[in-house]
């Protein structure tokens, strides 16, 4: 139910990203992104069910000078026809399991202001929220 994300899955991430994230991106990114992944530095899981990909998690080793290193989860997206089965929760898991096979104790992540019901699923899992913040971005 859980693997590795390979390359030829871009198609169904991109898809997630978009139409379950709300993300408006470009499969080509994803499909580069994917293929150029260093595995060393993050981990690209899937979850299926009857061959159809139905989420995603993203996670990348994060270190900064301040703090021990910690797992940063990057994306996370499960279909909405399949929430509520646990799939989110066994895509958390693979990132966490992802994270302790590298010597890391901390997971962390963002998730926006409006997602309520995600707030509550990784509350639900053992997260909590250290703090509230806004995302500043600028074009260059």
């Amino acid at each position: 139910m859980i693997r590795e994300a390979l390359t030829d899955d871009f198609e169904e991430i991109y898809d997630l990203c978009k139409n379950d994230l709300g993300y408006d991106c470009d499969k080509e990114i994803v499909k580069t992104r994917l293929s150029e992944s260093d595995h060393n530095r993050e981990g690209v899981f899937v979850a299926f069910v009857d061959d159809k990909i139905v989420g995603f998690i993203h996670v990348e080793k994060y270190e900064v000078l301040y703090a021990p290193t910690m797992a940063n989860i990057l994306g996370l997206a499960v279909s909405k026809e399949y929430r509520r089965q646990g799939i989110g929760k066994k895509l958390l898991s693979a990132a966490e399991k992802w994270a302790k096979s590298r010597n890391i104790a901390l997971m962390r992540l963002n998730s926006g202001s409006t997602r309520k019901e995600a707030h509550m699923f990784y509350r639900n899992n053992g997260y909590c929220n250290e703090k509230e913040q806004l995302r500043f971005i600028k074009q260059l």
